[in-house]
């Protein structure tokens, strides 16, 4: 199983529009295969869609992305608006659950961390022997490496009711003892978002 996470920059004030657009034809690109979730950058990187799509491996999403090209109502049209698009293949950590569909809250957090070269099997290894406490607390909707492009990357995906149920969350998993994984020796930056999800995605 591999997931493909689409980070697409639009002008500013785009991107309820083309988030709108994309909901609307999403049903013909999902007959070939389905969304894993859609969400909009709240903050963080302003004006960015995020969607994440899962597949087998990279020859089904060669097929699957081959056969919705030929779809007349897909992609959506931008009207001009995209300033970027981004495209990763992230592998899920050994330790991850199936992606499902599930209506977490309304406030996802996508925490991006870059790690020195060669140290990831040790990363994942920390992650997975503390993660069970952690989701006493709340559980993790993701956890993630990068295969292709930016490498050497964890990304871990967290979802909230809202802005106080995840500062109430945080500040209880720092009364673990063992929270967060001892990795800072390995650790070469930090990065986060804050996400709306769609009404139309799965993960909501």
């Amino acid at each position: 199983m591999i997931h493909e996470l689409r980070t697409y920059t639009l002008k500013s004030g785009a991107a309820p529009g083309y988030e709108k657009v994309f909901g609307e034809r999403l049903p013909h690109r999902e007959k070939h295969s389905k969304l894993g979730g859609f969400w909009h950058t709240e903050v963080g990187p302003l004006n960015q869609v995020i969607h994440l799509w899962p597949y087998d491996d990279l020859k089904h999403r060669i097929d699957v992305r081959t056969a919705g090209a030929q779809e007349t109502q897909w992609p959506p049209p931008s009207g001009g608006n995209l300033v970027t698009m981004e495209s990763e293949i992230l592998i899920p950590a050994p330790f991850m659950r199936p992606l499902a569909p599930a209506e977490h809250g309304g406030l996802y957090e996508l925490r991006i961390y870059t790690y020195q070269v060669g140290s990831m099997p040790e990363v994942l290894k920390r992650f997975g022997e503390v993660l069970e406490a952690r989701e006493q607390i709340s559980p993790v909707v993701g956890v993630w490496t990068t295969e292709f492009g930016l490498l050497n990357r964890l990304y871990h995906m967290w979802a909230y009711k809202d802005g106080n149920d995840r500062d109430a969350n945080r500040a209880a998993s720092r009364q673990l003892p063992n929270w967060p994984p001892n990795t800072g020796e390995f650790l070469l930056n930090m990065e986060n978002k804050f996400l709306i999800p769609a009404p139309f995605s799965p993960l909501r």
